[in-house]
Order: structure tokens, then sequence, then C-alpha cells
């Protein structure tokens, strides 16, 4: 007789937090996690405690081009038509992730950037999970996961963060329950911001909001204007090029790359 498949128990809420790198995926679950319902991962010994390194089911965003290129790959886009999404590979993923929760909390979070591209698999593979996605403005985005991809150039970078979003937008409509928020509106304003993921989760007690730090974009923001009269021409005909390219598609979302004070993100409550 074959083991039986495991997967969480009725009472557990699953919830995947996603969102590309740069994009406030770490602090948000730290948040979290300092809920007394709330279980993450912590001390995993992988980086930034993303349940990415902790399976073998799916290939990790590192395998696919890493910050600043994985959303390029068409192979980081999973959905419910993927030949990985069985039965099996849900019981694997349980079986890497469960030693690190505490399973006496309702509400158990994995955190990945990846999982921004992959809602629609893990939904197929676990029906009853929710998905808390973070958006950051591309500009910001693109100049602080630069570092992280030094030999791709710039327009490179922010077109990544385009092919990111239009899956997520197009991916929103099948997804039973998910929540999408704004970097900026979490930071200006944690507390009624994480009030409305509280009542997202069916939580009685807030979320803690002392870990937030606000005004990270500050030094981006500066850079990304400076850009437009340096001395390099390499750097200004960068700079001129995205805004050409990416200014109109980047309204769709909510934001500008000529004022970048614009809250941004879109909703879909």
């Amino acid at each position: 007789m074959s083991d039986p498949v495991e997967a969480p128990r009725p009472e557990h809420q699953l919830l995947f937090v996603g969102g590309l790198h740069r994009s406030g995926t770490t602090p948000l679950t730290r948040a979290l996690s300092a809920h007394p319902d709330i279980s993450g991962f912590s001390n995993t010994g992988v980086p930034e405690d993303e349940g990415q390194h902790l399976q073998d089911v799916y290939p990790p965003a590192h395998e696919l081009g890493g910050p600043g290129r994985f959303a390029r790959n068409p192979s980081a886009h999973l959905t419910e038509a993927s030949e990985l999404a069985t039965s099996e590979s849900a019981s694997r993923l349980w079986k890497s992730w469960q030693p690190h929760w505490d399973l006496n909390k309702r509400v158990l979070v994995e955190k990945s950037p990846s999982n921004l591209m992959m809602t629609r698999f893990l939904q197929k593979l676990f029906p009853t999970a929710a998905f808390l996605l973070v958006v950051r403005h591309p500009v910001v985005v693109t100049l602080s996961t630069a570092k992280w991809a030094p030999r791709t150039p710039l327009p490179l970078v922010m077109d990544n963060w385009f092919a990111a979003h239009v899956a997520l937008r197009d991916d929103l409509p099948h997804l039973s329950r998910v929540k999408v928020i704004a970097y900026e509106a979490l930071t200006n304003r944690p507390v009624e911001t994480l009030a409305e993921v509280a009542e997202y989760l069916g939580l009685e007690a807030p979320i803690p909001h002392d870990t937030l730090q606000n005004d990270r974009s500050s030094a981006y923001q500066e850079r990304w204007e400076a850009m437009a009269s340096s001395r390099n021409p390499l750097v200004r005909t960068s700079h001129r090029y995205m805004i050409a390219r990416y200014a109109r598609r980047a309204k769709c979302f909510g934001y500008s790359l000529t004022d970048l004070e614009k809250e941004g993100g879109f909703d879909i409550d």
C-alpha cells in the first residue's frame, strides 16, 4: 500500500507570499511571522529562509537566471497545466516545508520571490491556499536589483519587472484567494495596510508593524533623477530608453517613471 498523501490539515491556512526581489517580501514576512497566530520560516540555513531553497519539486529562481532575470525565463511561469502540478508534488512540498513551521499556529507562511510567477501552480497543489503579493515601483526594483545582476543591462532588469507583473495580471482572474499590496502603501501606511491583510487572513489581533521602515526608496529615486543628467552618455541613453519604452506600460500598473513619488500599485479587491 502506498503512503498517504501528506497535506495541510483543515485547520491550517497556507499563505504564499510573493514579489520580485527587492519588493519588500522579507520585511512583510517578518511582520507576519511576529503575529501570534502565524508561523513563518526562520533559522533554516537557506537564503532569506525562502521555501524555494528547501524543496526539490520546481527550480528555484537562481536556476532560472536569478534576480533581475528569472521572470523572463518561460520556465519560471508555472500554472495548473504544468506537468509538475500533481498530488505527489504537493506531498513532497509539504514534507519539505512542514518541519520548519509551528503547526500549532493557524496560518503557515512560505515566502519566495518566484511565488509571483507560480500562483496558479501552487493553487492547483494546495486549493485552499491564500496568496499575498507585493508590488513595488519598477524603477526602485530595477536599480536596487542591479547589484545582484551586474552583467545584465538596466533595461533588461526593468523588462524583468514587466514580464513578471504582466504574467501576474493575467493569472489573477484564475485565483480564488489573493491580495495584492503595494510596497509603498505598506511602508507609508503600515497600520492601515496590515489591518487590511489581517482582515484578509481572518486574524483577530493586529499584525505588528514595528520592524517596517519608511523611506527605503529615496536613494534610488535620487539615483534615477541623476541618471538623466549623468556625464556618462551611456547612462543618459539608458535612462531615456527606459522611459521611452516603459513609461506607458508603467501607467497600467499605476506607476510613473517620471514622478517616483506616485504610490502606484494595482488593487484587485
